[in-house]
């Protein structure tokens, strides 16, 4: 994908975190990895409710901005980027429940969920260090190096994946566990799935990812006529349009 259409969903990413209630006011930050090297980040101070392209950062391999103002939290993306090579998109949010057992202490690294153990793998507690640190981009970019999200400690999550909506994604299935996670330990606690049963699902998951999106039925079609699929072109739309308004006795 180039870098328009890269703008285009974190934009869209963006604002869907917002929409979700996984970030609140200028929370939060997303990245994609530029194929010619450095990475697209959203801006410091600007919530991802309102977000446009014309707001999104280009950063070299070095951090360095082409212009505007990163989030922050660019040098824990930049870590992740060189600790991984196959990851290409970086989502950091605040979900609540998530959020809530990374206050608590407490990491997602019991196997008791089987969609968990397929799409996400255990999730570490990654120590708490002050944001937008080069201590905390290093301890984050370390726990990833095993995982495809993590918890920071008093802070929030973090997940990766080859392109964004897959790490987007990923973030969805972590606050959906850690929902779950708080409910069963009220219930007395998530009982873990048998080891075999693990291995197993670790297998499924070693092939799994989101299925591509279809392409749009059609981008560039012409008109098509009473939705029955007849192609209608310019100069024919203009005929029937011309020659309904004969009939109506409005021409």
């Amino acid at each position: 994908m180039g870098s328009a259409g890269s703008r285009q969903e974190l934009v869209a990413f963006g604002r869907r975190l917002h929409e979700k209630g996984f970030v609140a006011g200028t929370d939060g930050n997303l990245s994609v990895r530029l194929d010619a090297g450095g990475f697209l980040a959203t801006p410091t101070g600007l919530p991802k409710g309102e977000l446009r392209e014309e707001m999104i950062v280009e950063l070299d391999a070095a951090g360095r901005p082409s212009s505007g103002r990163p989030s922050t939290e660019w040098p824990m993306h930049r870590a992740i980027y060189e600790a991984r090579s196959d990851v290409g998109a970086v989502v950091h949010a605040h979900p609540p429940f998530a959020t809530a057992l990374a206050c608590a202490g407490h990491a997602i690294d019991r196997p008791f969920l089987s969609e968990m153990v397929i799409s996400l793998g255990p999730v570490p507690l990654v120590p708490f260090a002050l944001p937008s640190t080069q201590e905390l981009a290093g301890k984050v970019a370390e726990a990833l190096r095993e995982s495809q999200g993590v918890l920071m400690a008093n802070h929030g999550a973090v997940t990766v994946g080859p392109d964004l909506r897959t790490a987007y994604y990923r973030m969805e299935t972590l606050e959906q566990t850690a929902r779950i996670f708080l409910y069963a330990e009220l219930l007395g606690g998530g009982r873990p799935l048998p080891p075999p049963v693990v291995e197993s699902l670790k297998d499924l998951g070693a092939g799994y990812g989101l299925a591509p999106l279809p392409s749009p039925a059609c981008e560039h079609c012409p008109v098509t006529r009473g939705g029955e699929g007849f192609p209608v072109g310019r100069e024919e739309l203009v005929q029937l349009l011309a020659e309904f308004a004969r009939a109506s006795g409005k021409w």
